[in-house]
């Protein structure tokens, strides 16, 4: 029988010696993307994180750093092509950039009548477009240095549409086709192309607000253990596939808790 994994059990928490190659986060958010960060850093990558207000990275900078390592935060628009070559640039430019990470989310939910035009292109911009820029940079550093790894973040709506996701899942929908379409350019030259589905909630303040509010304070305590999935455990998968050895790569993988239907 499986035993119950806790959520610090075998978690690597000291930071180990200090190697000469990046990762960039683009979507480094306060849950999955900054998981992923503080993950890599504990494997003495140095960090490129971004997000669109990149004054909320501090509490990151600061918990990596307090662990011996190292992560510089940057404002970033991920729809800007030139703020895109700029990050990933300079993540290169300080160590060989050797994981790409792309996790903006553009979760959003709208009647279909009304999903403005503004609302579907400007999903659009953040799920999909920012996402082959990111893709795109990431393979001209990677290309020069003869290796890598590019992780993409789906969600659910990456396989099948649903009420009120038009704008959501056709940007994730996109997505997914850009990275099968850059892992099989990519993959011949020894970079790693991989999209990751979420496929379940992640338990973080604002999943457990939307419970609280669509069924009830009791529903949220009862909540069984390991129902949603912890960002920590996301990062974990993230860094064993980037650890697979080349004649066993994983192009696409779901993730879900063991109760979570689908």
């Amino acid at each position: 029988m499986a035993r119950p994994i806790a959520q610090d059990d075998e978690r690597q928490t000291t930071t180990a010696p200090r190697r000469n190659a990046s990762v960039a986060v683009i979507g480094a958010g306060d849950y999955i993307g900054a998981a992923i960060a503080r993950r890599f850093a504990r494997e003495g990558y140095i960090v490129f994180a971004g997000r669109r207000h990149g004054d909320k990275l501090a509490p990151l900078v600061a918990d990596i750093e307090a662990e011996g390592g190292v992560c510089i935060g940057r404002t970033l628009d991920a729809r800007q092509e030139e703020a895109i070559t700029r990050f990933i640039g300079g993540a290169d430019a300080t160590a060989p950039l050797e994981v790409g990470v792309f996790n903006i989310g553009a979760n959003v939910n709208f009647p279909l009548l009304d999903t403005t035009e503004r609302v579907f292109r400007k999903v659009w911009e953040l799920a999909c477009y920012s996402g082959f820029l990111a893709g795109r940079e990431a393979a001209r550093c990677m290309l020069g240095h003869g290796s890598g790894s590019i992780f993409f973040t789906g969600a659910t709506a990456s396989m099948r549409g649903g009420v009120g996701y038009a704008a959501f899942a056709s940007a994730k929908f996109g997505l997914r086709a850009v990275a099968q379409s850059m892992a099989r350019e990519l993959g011949p030259k020894n970079i790693h192309v991989a999209h990751l589905v979420i496929d379940a909630g992640v338990d973080t303040a604002w999943v457990r607000e939307r419970i609280l509010a669509r069924s009830g304070a009791e529903a949220a305590d009862r909540l069984q253990p390991d129902r949603l999935v912890s960002p920590a455990s996301i990062a974990e998968t993230y860094w064993q596939l980037h650890r697979q050895p080349r004649d066993s790569w994983t192009h696409e993988l779901d993730i879900r808790p063991y109760r979570e239907p689908w």
